[in-house]
C-alpha cells in the first residue's frame, strides 16, 4: 500500500486525534493539537493517508517568536510528529517531516524548531538550538534544536524561543 502526505482536510481532526493518541503514552499531545486548531495555530498541518484513506501519521507546525523580535521574523515549532505504531520504522514520519519543512519553506519560514530525539532530527539537519543562541523554556538542552531554512533568518543576538499560549497548560 502505498502512502500519500497532503495538508489536513477539516474532516480529518477525529482521526489525527487517533493518531496522536496512539503514538504517545498520553493524551496531551493530541490535546495540544485540538487546542492550536481552536486557536487557529496550527499553522501547517499535514497526514500521511494510506491509498484506503486511513490516516496513518501526522505531522503539526505552529508559530513561535524569540524574545524581542517581531513576529515577522518569527519562526515555527514542530510539535508533534506522529505515526500509529503499527506502522512505525517504515520511513513515513521522515516523510512527513521532509514534506512539512518543505511547507514552512513555501510559507516563508525563517527557520523551525523541536523539541525531541536529536539522533532522529539530525538526520532532517537540525542542530542543537543553543548552538544558534536559543533558548527555551523548558529546560531542554540537546533536545531542543533548530534548523534554518532561510540564511539569517535566527536572530543573531539568539533568545529564549516562545510557543505559542497553548503550550501554556503542558510541561513538554
Amino acid at each position: 500500500m502505498s502512502i500519500r502526505i497532503r495538508p489536513e482536510e477539516p474532516a480529518d481532526a477525529p482521526a489525527i486525534r487517533q493518531v496522536v493518541e496512539a503514538a504517545f503514552p498520553t493524551a496531551a499531545e493530541a490535546r495540544l493539537v485540538g487546542l492550536l486548531r481552536a486557536g487557529g495555530n496550527l499553522t501547517i498541518s499535514l497526514v500521511a493517508e494510506e491509498d484506503d484513506g486511513t490516516i496513518v501519521g501526522h505531522v503539526a507546525f505552529s508559530p513561535v517568536i524569540v524574545d524581542g523580535e517581531s513576529a515577522e521574523q518569527s519562526g515555527i515549532g514542530l510539535v508533534p510528529l506522529a505515526v500509529l505504531p503499527d506502522h512505525q520504522r517504515q520511513g513515513i514520519g521522515g516523510r512527513l517531516v521532509r514534506e512539512g519543512l518543505a511547507a514552512c519553506e513555501a510559507a516563508a519560514f525563517g527557520f523551525v524548531v523541536v523539541l525531541g530525539e536529536p539522533a532522529y532530527y539530525q538526520r532532517f539537519g537540525f542542530d542543537r538550538a543553543d548552538r544558534r543562541g536559543l533558548g527555551n523554556e523548558y529546560g531542554a538542552d540537546e533536545a531542543f534544536m533548530v534548523v534554518e531554512l532561510r540564511d539569517g533568518a535566527i536572530p543573531a543576538r539568539g533568545g529564549v524561543v516562545r510557543y505559542g499560549a497553548e503550550f501554556g497548560e503542558f510541561a513538554l
